[in-house]
């Protein structure tokens, strides 16, 4: 995709470079400040150490670990097994967390998954990446997030019934609007929005843990007694008990994305992943203690909502509080999710990979304005006309795909550049046993799921041609890049954004 400077149109029909919105410095009109320089416009350095953990733990802890953790019991077979995946899911994570806190120093960019990509295998297999993400595995994600997040904020509502579906989706499609306009307005509220939901998802955390730990410490053991029964383990089963528990444990990785907006990133980046994963591996493990504690393997394997179920039993009329603190959970992984792929669509676009226009900043906000909205239509489209779960099923297995692939990278990149700066250097063999487990999940997903995997891979090989006609081809049509530059221009006026300085 060529890199052509637009103009914008100068309200007296002259044309001007894109530096629409800021003031000339010979216009005074007696401001005593006029002619100063103003601030640049840029993605500022704006995420320290305590909002790059919220990032974390925000978005990995999301409904699932309130609602359905049954998936790892009823394919472990026991509940001691069950915790020993949850530990096992924790430790593996981290391995990958540790992976990208390497890749995160020694390549400064934002972008994540997409960024490594491109550095270490080209822009073929990074675009390929890109176009899955875009037209079905974000807008999917987002949809199935915020439903979660619609139906919870209005169960208290509509307690003991049901929650209508025509109301469900409108407070989802208000709760998608309400994190695109926060995350468009400024990146410091977003941050700061994000810590109070972080500490929010831990106070809810601790509501589970403290009580049900206390009964544990007074005796209430019986459900953990022949917790290792062998003859209720499935093997077979193991394999789809650290799928789920690898997808609760995701988001490890969406620090990476924002990488140039982190203060001190060589410090900070390792040091806020391997904090926030060793929290949510303790709080993991604690809260399915505590279910443990308060519920029989029967009991949560009939539940929809372990969390409520425990709080109903626990709790009495308290209960009504869960759905709130699972909304507020959702609400969290939408913000950060948001914040953290926006700017893999800015790096994408910088990179002559997306239109031009997704790499321009707000001229006051100093958000990435057209990046973090250009999933908003397609997501509603999805939310009220599309299947989701069918599009998570094409693509789930892609995500841990592709993160093998930006890991093997990090090991192709060992060999091939030897000499690049690696402030954070792991253990070969953290990255190898990670991407192992990576590559071991799509093989169960191809074997357990052919038909399901295979409309995935279709999906997703589309982005070749893709790639071929809208960015390997040079020359394009007059007549298109006349149309493209157009498009450019009409969204840089209406939003007010300009490229940023540097």
């Amino acid at each position: 995709m060529s890199r052509r400077t637009v103009s914008v149109p100068h309200p007296n029909g002259d044309p001007t470079p894109s530096n629409f919105g800021q003031k000339d410095p010979l216009e005074s009109n007696g401001d005593p400040h006029a002619g100063a320089p103003e601030e640049k416009v840029e993605l500022g350095k704006k995420v320290t150490l305590l909002r790059g953990i919220s990032i974390i733990i925000g978005t990995i802890i999301g409904a699932g670990i309130f609602i359905s953790p049954k998936g790892i019991l009823k394919n472990s077979g026991s509940v001691g097994m069950s915790l020993v995946v949850w530990m096992a899911c924790g430790i593996l994570s981290l391995f990958g967390a540790l992976s990208y806190a390497e890749l995160g120093t020694c390549i400064k960019k934002s972008g994540g998954h997409y960024t490594y990509i491109l550095e270490a295998f080209g822009p073929q297999v990074a675009f390929v990446r890109l176009w899955a993400d875009m037209i079905a595995i974000r807008p999917a994600g987002f949809a199935v997030t915020a439903l979660a997040f619609g139906r919870y904020i209005l169960e208290p509502i509509f307690m003991p019934c049901g929650v209508p579906e025509a109301a469900v989706k409108l407070a989802t499609a208000i709760g998608l609007t309400l994190v695109m306009y926060l995350n468009s307005m400024s990146v410091s509220w977003t941050a700061r929005i994000q810590i109070f939901l972080t500490f929010s998802k831990l106070l809810a955390f601790a509501i589970i843990i403290v009580p049900g730990l206390y009964l544990l410490f007074k005796g209430e053991t019986k459900n953990f007694e022949n917790a290792f029964e062998v003859n209720t383990v499935d093997l077979s089963g193991l394999p789809l008990a650290f799928y789920s528990g690898m997808y609760a444990y995701a988001g490890w990785f969406y620090l990476n994305f924002v990488t140039e907006e982190v203060e001190n990133p060589e410090r900070t980046v390792p040091l806020a992943i391997c904090i926030s994963m060793v929290i949510v591996m303790i709080c993991y493990t604690l809260i399915n203690v505590s279910y443990y504690t308060v519920m029989s393997a029967e009991e949560l394997l009939a539940s929809n909502a372990v969390a409520v179920t425990f709080a109903e039993k626990l709790m009495g009329d308290f209960s009504v509080a869960v759905p709130v603190f699972v909304a507020l959970s959702c609400f969290g992984s939408m913000n950060g999710g948001l914040f953290a792929i926006s700017r893999m669509f800015y790096v994408a676009s910088r990179e002559g990979q997306l239109p031009e226009v997704l790499s321009m900043i707000h001229i006051r906000r100093h958000t990435p304005l057209p990046a973090v909205i250009v999933l908003y239509p397609m997501t509603l489209l999805i939310l009220f006309l599309g299947d989701i779960y069918s599009l998570l099923n094409f693509m789930s297995f892609l995500r841990w795909f592709f993160i093998g692939v930006a890991v093997v990278g990090l090991i192709y990149m060992r060999y091939t550049r030897p000499d690049m700066p690696r402030p954070f250097k792991v253990p070969i063999i953290i990255p190898a046993v990670f991407s192992f487990t990576c590559f071991f999940m799509v093989f169960l997903s191809l074997y357990s799921d052919p038909i399901n995997t295979g409309i995935g891979f279709v999906i997703s090989l589309t982005g070749i041609p893709a790639y071929y006609i809208f960015i390997y081809t040079e020359r394009k049509p007059k007549w298109f890049q006349k149309f493209s530059d157009s498009v450019n221009r009409s969204l840089q006026i209406i939003l007010q954004v300009v490229p940023a300085e540097h």
